[in-house]
């Protein structure tokens, strides 16, 4: 690979992070297609496919908030100023994806192994809208945990939404932040004499 392709790759990297501020203009139907591809790349032991995407576009974030607002009172949660928070949560962003790990029950691919591919899918995800200009902020919450939710998304009880991706153009630039000291992340092991 030529040495300018892989610094504009490792740059594309080192630039990704979480933007809360999001506005117009969202990714086009092509701009996710091309995203979407990247995530299907992801390692995907044994080839299961545990990775569902679910896209909430612009006309459909306030019912989908109302949704929201719904499950998070099914789990319990009383505090109605908390309760109008989270209904207003899909509208921080243009557009939604949520990340949907399948859990499959396999011999060979234990769960953890089928939540990291999904995991993976999303950063792939990330990159390339990214790499297309756009910003995201990738969270979860109580509300994940509701099987109303579930239920209203069509997905089974055992299922994970692994995250709710919010896309869009960052709203002001943003610092590059720092590259972190790699000592804390990398060390080497050596076998006992």
């Amino acid at each position: 690979m030529v040495d300018s392709q892989l610094q504009i790759i490792h740059d594309n990297i080192h630039q990704r992070q979480s933007i809360g501020l999001l506005i117009e203009p969202a990714p086009s139907s092509e701009q996710l297609e091309l995203a979407f591809q990247a995530a299907a790349t992801a390692p995907d032991h044994h080839r299961l496919k545990p990775t569902k995407f679910i896209v909430i576009g612009h006309a459909q974030r306030q019912a989908f908030g109302e949704l929201l607002s719904e499950a998070i009172k099914d789990l319990g949660e009383i505090d109605a100023v908390q309760v109008e928070r989270v209904k207003q949560h899909p509208l921080r962003a243009p557009l939604l994806i949520l990340a949907i790990t399948h859990i499959q029950d396999h011999a060979k691919v234990p769960e953890f192994e089928q939540i990291l591919s999904t995991g993976a899918a999303v950063q792939n995800l990330l990159l390339s809208l990214q790499a297309q200009g756009f910003s995201s902020i990738w969270r979860t919450g109580a509300v994940v945990e509701s099987v109303l939710l579930k239920q209203a998304l069509g997905i089974k009880e055992n299922d994970l939404i692994s995250g709710i991706i919010y896309l869009g153009t960052a709203a002001k630039p943003i610092p590059a932040r720092s590259l972190p000291e790699l000592d804390s992340y990398v060390s080497e092991w050596i076998a006992p004499k």
